[in-house]
């Protein structure tokens, strides 16, 4: 993450200016910097004037320093020379950058790991171009407005964070929810952390497939957010329990699950399966922040009682689904501009320090987020709305 991000032959780069996560080529379907290697840096330097700003000449990102599930103990706010772009480069001012719970799985190594620290945290951010090489300027000009996960970018017609939740959270929960849980009116949907980041949208599309959509939550303030998205059993496990409920108020069980955390709660899940119920696996949360970053199920019995009713577990895992991404932010995104999906966001502003404002309040938010306080995406504001044609002092 960085309040610049620079999207370099293909490859991004971050820093203050704008700032990112790291991801596959999930973009690359809707649009994507060309990879062309010949660099003319008189036109690179010609395409940095956003509304006649000045660029500063350093910049502030977070790094990935030594592997750790704790990420303040991983990561370091460093201030390094802002990048200039080359050829088929785009140098984006970062506006918000998006919190995820795998962020903490990517400073411990778990995804890749080839990779060696130090490298640059992050997944997905938000801003404006503010300077691009001769090819880039084909697709882009000074001044888009474009949102961005992994190498590639998505123009959007405004630096809204609501966008932000689209790239990652949204797109899991459509992509899994059409591909794997094979939704027909009338059937039952449990969502766990329904009220967190993939959880809101997963809700909303089971509810748009007329199914009767539960929802598991930790605070009342959540259960009333559930119910204004369509949610028909908002559950606060903290203050009545989650298995008791489940067997006396749906005993024909759950045709679909749509799981995201992990230990006794995939337990609890695959015992309240209907007969050909399918359980959606996104991750599993309970357990990022512990040393292995793996589950405890009872694995054991797990053959028996899916073979006593015909029902299955399905893994769900972004990367291998970028076929469907394109079709999936196009649909979200006309959803949204007809006022058909709530993208619900939290930046902090009910919490104890205040909205997360700043790189630096980088590191709360994962905090915040793990605590389990927030309500839809959690989200950072790196640098305000410029009032003028001049870019933040950084």
């Amino acid at each position: 993450m960085s309040t610049s991000f620079l999207l370099r032959n293909g490859k991004r780069v971050f820093s203050v200016i704008g700032g990112g996560c790291r991801g596959t080529d999930a973009l690359s379907r809707v649009h994507f910097v060309s990879r062309r290697f010949i660099i003319d840096l008189s036109y690179s330097t010609h395409f940095m004037d956003f509304k006649g700003s000045s660029i500063p000449s350093s910049m502030k990102k977070l790094v990935v320093t030594k592997l750790s599930q704790n990420f303040r103990d991983a990561v370091a706010l460093q201030t390094v020379p802002v990048p200039t772009p080359g050829d088929g480069d785009l140098l984006v001012r970062n506006r918000f950058v998006g919190i995820n719970a795998s962020d903490i799985n990517y400073s411990a190594g778990r995804y890749d790991p080839s990779v060696k620290p130090p490298f640059d945290a992050g997944f997905e951010g938000i801003g404006e171009v503010v300077g691009l090489g001769l090819s880039a300027s084909a697709r882009y000009t000074i001044g888009d407005t474009v949102a961005y996960f992994a190498d590639g970018t998505v123009p959007v017609p405004a630096v809204k964070p609501e966008f932000l939740t689209l790239l990652l959270s949204g797109a899991t929960a459509y992509i899994a929810m059409k591909r794997l849980g094979d939704l027909v009116k009338g059937e039952t949907v449990l969502v766990t952390a329904a009220a967190g980041g993939t959880g809101q949208f997963a809700v909303q599309f089971a509810k748009q497939a007329g199914c009767h959509v539960v929802g598991t939550c930790s605070s009342n303030e959540k259960a009333g957010f559930l119910k204004t998205i369509g949610c028909d059993r908002p559950i606060n496990y903290t203050s009545e329990d989650l298995s008791t409920t489940l067997r006396k108020e749906y005993p024909q069980g759950l045709d679909v699950v749509y799981e995201s955390i992990g230990g006794r709660m995939f337990d609890m899940a695959v015992n309240n399966l209907a007969n050909e119920g399918r359980l959606i696996v996104i991750g599993f949360i309970s357990v990022y922040q512990t040393a292995t970053g793996v589950p405890t199920v009872k694995g054991g019995t797990l053959p028996m009682k899916l073979l006593q009713k015909s029902a299955s577990v399905r893994g769900f895992f972004l990367p291998h689904f970028l076929s469907d991404y394109k079709e999936a932010m196009g649909s979200m995104m006309q959803m949204f501009a007809k006022g058909k999906l709530v993208c619900e966001v939290d930046c902090g502003d009910m919490a104890p320090e205040g909205r997360f404002m700043g790189l630096e309040s980088v590191f709360r938010a994962v905090d915040y987020m793990y605590a389990g306080k927030n309500v839809g995406k959690v989200v950072v504001e790196v640098t305000p709305p410029s009032l003028d044609s001049k870019l933040p002092e950084l």
